[in-house]
């Protein structure tokens, strides 16, 4: 493809706004970095990076309810297949051109075959692959750790799981991961394992502790109700308001973020995934907006996470327990929102997060 035609490709069906960055300090990288290819923390990272003096940027390939955060979005999706490949094709050549990292989120590049990758390495670029859950999750070894809860989602089978690892450390030797939770499962894939936390950006969410006297709100918001235990959060609700207890529910399901956001606001109690062993995106906003969270945290992962985790625990056969003793005790709803706000402040920061992910990219 010649310059002039991939340049109006380009111009024609790609998103790209212009991408602000700050003076770099002196420990900065000097390559630049391309994120991609979906999801809610590709452009956090791209932030975190860029705030820390990182040319970075974030790149989703499909238009879908996150795809606003990033800052290109090639808009796939809404194209024919041909078009489709025209328009990947074209992206892929001027970011060879463009980018020396790659960083690569849940499993995936810019070709279902990743034939893309030996294109890259052979180009000299640097590769590391990002794994978030289910697309590494395998789940005969959660099964493994005492977790009987734990859930597949039906895209990603373990014969799929394995195979897609197995394409991928062809061409690429580092694997990030946010927590421990996943260690067993990428470790004897990957030839090295970095683990960096998630990344939040606190001062865009403000605090609002939830009042002792109000009637309480509980939000849940799952991504997937099997995965995410919603089942059993509906049965504890359902038992719980039929015996009295005073509050109200909301469910949020197939909202865009920024409305999903608003509800999170109003909470008084946030729940999030009942069935995994750690936490994710809700539960970081959550606490960075002030709200108690009640997630599955499982007991052998909870010392490998930063001291002072305010996480309420529970897990399908004691969630009806557990909110309704966090319902029963209004006095602690403002001191578990405050230290959870405190622990994203100080664990889940982007200066934090960004130093550890340019430390990665120095070893590729």
């Amino acid at each position: 493809m010649n310059l002039i035609t991939r340049q109006a490709i380009l111009r024609k069906y790609v998103r790209m706004q212009p991408i602000e960055r700050t003076s770099p300090p002196s420990n900065a990288i000097k390559d630049k970095v391309l994120i991609s290819p979906h999801g809610i923390g590709i452009g956090t990272l791209a932030r975190a990076l860029r705030a820390g003096g990182v040319h970075a940027a974030a790149c989703s390939l499909y238009q879908d309810q996150y795809s606003y955060l990033s800052d290109i979005c090639l808009n796939l999706n809404q194209h024919p297949m041909v078009l489709r490949k025209a328009i990947r094709d074209a992206f892929l050549e001027e970011a060879l051109e463009t980018y020396d990292i790659f960083h690569f989120r849940f499993g995936a590049t810019f070709t279902g075959d990743k034939r893309d990758l030996k294109t890259m390495a052979a180009r000299g670029k640097k590769l590391v692959v990002h794994h978030c859950g289910d697309e590494a999750r395998i789940l005969s070894v959660a099964r493994s750790f005492n977790n009987p809860y734990v859930q597949s989602r039906e895209a990603w089978p373990e014969e799929r799981i394995r195979a897609n690892m197995k394409l991928l450390t062809a061409c690429v030797d580092h694997v990030i991961i946010n927590d421990h939770e996943l260690l067993p499962h990428v470790e004897s894939y990957y030839k090295r394992v970095h683990i960096v936390p998630y990344a939040i950006d606190a001062k865009q969410f403000k605090p609002e502790y939830p009042s002792p006297n109000a009637t309480p709100l509980v939000v849940h918001a799952p991504s997937h109700r099997r995965v995410k235990g919603t089942d059993f959060v509906l049965n504890a609700v359902e038992r719980l308001q039929k015996e009295g207890h005073k509050f109200q529910f909301q469910l949020v399901e197939k909202m865009p973020h920024e409305q999903a956001k608003q509800l999170y606001q109003k909470a008084t109690i946030v729940i999030d995934q009942l069935t995994v062993g750690t936490y994710a995106n809700l539960s970081m906003e959550a606490m960075a907006m002030g709200k108690p969270v009640i997630c599955h945290i499982r007991e052998d992962l909870r010392d490998s996470f930063p001291p002072g985790l305010p996480i309420v625990g529970a897990n399908p056969d004691t969630i009806y327990e557990v909110l309704r003793d966090v319902l029963r005790r209004p006095d602690e709803w403002g001191r578990l929102g405050a230290a959870g706000r405190r622990y994203v402040e100080q664990n889940h920061n982007y200066e934090k997060v960004a130093r550890m992910l340019i430390d990665v990219y120095k070893q590729l």
